[in-house]
Parts: C-alpha cells; structure tokens; sequence
C-alpha cells in the first residue's frame, strides 16, 4: 500500500497521507508519492482542485522522529546536513496552479501543520487539533517559521511557535488557522463541494487569482528563507536537536542543555 493514497473524481483529485499506523508521519516513502502523484494531477486538465487529508485518527504528526533519531544516530559526531528550503519539495500545494482544500480530519501538528497551511483553504473536523510542537524536540518548525504570522494574528503565531501548546478546532477557528469546522461525517463532503464551486468557474480566472493572491503572501520570503537557513544549521547541529529525537524515540522527557 503506498503511503500516499491518489484518486480522481470527477474535477478534483483526493490526496490522502496513508501512514496512519505512524499517524501519517512524513516518512517512508511519502514524499516520492506525493511527488508522482502532483505530476499527474498538474498534467490533468480535468483536475480543477485537490484535496489533502489524512488516513486514520490523524491528518498528520510531521516529521518522522524515529526515522530522525536514526539518522542522527548514523552520522555520529558529524554536523548535521545543511537544511537548503527547497520550495518545489516543501511548498507543493502553495506553489501548484490549482487550488488545495485542507480537509484536517484529526491530530495536525508540526510538519502536518505546515502542510495544512500551505494549501489555500483549511477546513477541520471537530475531532481535529493542532500544534508546532518543534520546540518541545529541539529543532525548528519549517514553513510555519516564515508563513505563519502571514496567516494569523501575530500573537497567535508566536504561541503556536514558542509554547508548543496544543490548540483546539474552535481555538482554531477563532485565529482564522481554519475556515469550518464540521462533524467528522461532514468534513471530505464539505470539502468536496467547495471543490466544486471552485470547479465550476473559468480555470484562468482561479489560476489568476491564486497566482497573484500567493505572490502576495509570499513577497520577500526567500529572504526569510536564507536567513531561516543560517539559524537552522546552528539550531540542529546543537546538543539538544539530538536530544529532542532521541527522548522521543525512547519515550521520555528531553534533558535540554542549551546548547
């Protein structure tokens, strides 16, 4: 079973992370999947919007920590590999010509969070709940760093970011993180019709409109990019951005050494 679901429906496609059992992490071999599957859907004119969602209890948790205490585990003492922001790999949704729902079923947090956010509309269940909990394992959040304050109040962005709290679907709903939330039975149905509607309108005109509304939310941001990736490398060649993984992946609490 791949561990990105792919089907298309009559103008949209379903994209569904299929990891549940590691409640949808960003691992195995996700990536190459979404990847493969995003070619298809841009080549298809008859695919007019995605839908991104999860399998199981989670939309998604992230990053895969185990994976990560592996490889940290790997390469010993050496420093960690340079974190280039590659936005054709981690901004996928944001960047395609056609419109993406987030249709956020469950547990969305880190990573899954971000991708959530870099689809245009995110709607949630009221089983959903959210967090940036990068702070917690000793690294840093990625996209949210530089996107989030673009898409929520300020002070919003900077619990989220700082606190590593959890957040509810209504506490969610009031900082526009966001639009509906809807009973889990109603979540994809609601997220399908939106589809339609946006189906239903000239393709040039909802690529326009998606282009230059995304050209707006990201001006400058490639400066954010380059300085985000110097603070990155001091971050995860630290003590504690081992740490954070490692007291994951043995089920305990960090011993943070602040450096």
């Amino acid at each position: 079973m791949p561990d990105l679901l792919y089907e298309k429906r009559e103008r949209h496609a379903l994209f569904t992370m299929n990891r549940p059992e590691r409640l949808n992490a960003l691992g195995g071999t996700m990536m190459a999947d979404l990847a493969a599957a995003l070619a298809d859907f841009e080549a298809d004119p008859a695919m007019r919007a995605g839908i991104l969602t999860g399998a199981g209890r989670a939309f998604s948790a992230g990053a895969d920590l185990r994976e990560m205490d592996r490889r940290n585990a790997d390469r010993g003492e050496a420093p960690a590999p340079r974190r280039a922001f590659d936005p054709a790999a981690m901004l996928p949704f944001s960047r395609s010509r056609k419109p993406f729902i987030a249709a956020v079923n469950g547990l969305c947090v880190a990573g899954g969070l971000e991708r959530a956010l870099d689809c245009d509309i995110r709607i949630c269940s009221t089983e959903a709940w959210f967090g940036l909990f990068e702070v917690k394992r000793g690294i840093l959040a990625g996209y949210a760093i530089h996107h989030l304050a673009r898409l929520v109040p300020f002070g919003d962005a900077m619990y989220l970011l700082l606190t590593g709290d959890r957040v509810e679907a209504a506490e969610a709903l009031r900082m526009g993180l966001v639009r509906e939330v809807l009973p889990p039975d109603d979540l994809l149905p609601r997220a399908e019709a939106i589809a339609a509607m946006i189906a239903a309108n000239a393709p040039l005109s909802v690529e326009g409109s998606k282009f230059i509304a995304q050209q707006w939310r990201q001006l400058q941001i490639d400066e954010s990019y380059r300085t985000g990736e110097w603070v990155s490398r001091a971050v995860l060649d630290s003590e504690d951005a081992r740490e954070g993984p490692r007291a994951f992946a043995e089920k305990r609490e960090p011993h943070w050494r602040g450096r």
